[in-house]
């Protein structure tokens, strides 16, 4: 998760705020399913509302996502996607009212934001924010040596990190130049996008949600983010994309497509869905 618009920094500091939330009783997950593969993200009866209005968003949100899977949800403004997006990863706006998650067989909702980040849980900002006078490099630096702290392993000099990070600004077609540059400040549409995905790339985060990533892309930045986005993938790791248009999942191809209505899943297919909605609308498919 990233801590930045949460009022906590990438290393998960003493400026990190939990999500406000009530207590449920959490039963871990983490089973396999008849192709044998493990249940990384597990979603049953999720709640929420906004917590300075008391505005309920989310209404019974249930949602499996296995190790090498690849979901999409689909909706309407207004229907709960980025607002399941920041339920998950800890957004103090937010809390939680019934419902449990589980990720990696973890109750997620005893989990600060900033150990959600480390456990492998990553978002995509729909808007990423400017944070003036920290460079890419220092950023990115800390939030990949404080992900590696939390496994117990050795962290990266400076040297070391460069050697890290330059193969996946590569990737990326990225300039190397863009380390030099504040997080974000001045930055096109477009490169704030390719900087969220390498910053997926840097932190190599099991669990990815991409929320509008798509958005202010143009064709060809939208293929290089996509290529990125698949050269990341493992057998062990899933992606979770919150999108509004046809043509992302042309590039990353959802296993399950999934459309949010007044703040729960009500259908769940695959890339027949995404074609139904091209041909009529959400009307087609609206079952409130």
């Amino acid at each position: 998760m990233r801590g930045a618009a949460f009022g906590c920094n990438r290393a998960g500091g003493p400026g990190c705020r939990m999500m406000r939330r009530t207590t449920v009783p959490c039963r871990a997950s983490g089973s396999s399913n008849g192709a044998g593969r493990p249940v990384l993200l597990e979603v049953k009866g999720l709640e929420a509302k906004i917590a300075a209005t008391g505005q309920q968003i989310l209404r019974g949100v249930d949602l499996t996502v296995r190790e090498g899977e690849v979901h999409a949800i689909m909706g309407k403004n207004g229907s709960g996607k980025s607002t399941l997006s920041k339920v998950l990863v800890g957004h103090p706006d937010y809390e939680v009212t019934a419902g449990t998650a589980t990720f990696k067989g973890r109750d997620l909702f005893a989990l600060e934001p900033e150990e959600r980040s480390h456990d492998g849980l990553f978002l995509s900002f729909q808007s990423p924010i400017e944070i003036p006078g920290v460079s890419n490099v220092d950023f990115l630096r800390m939030a990949c040596n404080a992900r590696r702290k939390s496994k117990g392993q050795a962290e990266l000099d400076p040297l070391e990190f460069y050697a890290h990070v330059v193969p996946k600004l590569e990737m990326l077609k990225m300039d190397p130049t863009f380390l030099n540059r504040n997080v974000n400040e001045g930055f096109s549409g477009g490169e704030k996008k390719r900087n969220e995905i390498l910053q997926l790339a840097v932190l190599e985060s099991e669990m990815s949600i991409l929320d509008e990533i798509d958005s202010g892309l143009d064709i060809d930045a939208l293929r290089d983010v996509a290529a990125a986005v698949n050269g990341l993938k493992r057998p062990d790791t899933s992606v979770l994309m919150v999108t509004h248009y046809k043509r992302l999942l042309d590039y990353i191809r959802p296993e399950y497509v999934h459309i949010m209505e007044a703040g729960r899943i009500t259908q769940t297919g695959g890339m027949d869905l995404v074609d139904q909605l091209e041909a009529g609308g959400y009307a087609t498919l609206s079952t409130a």
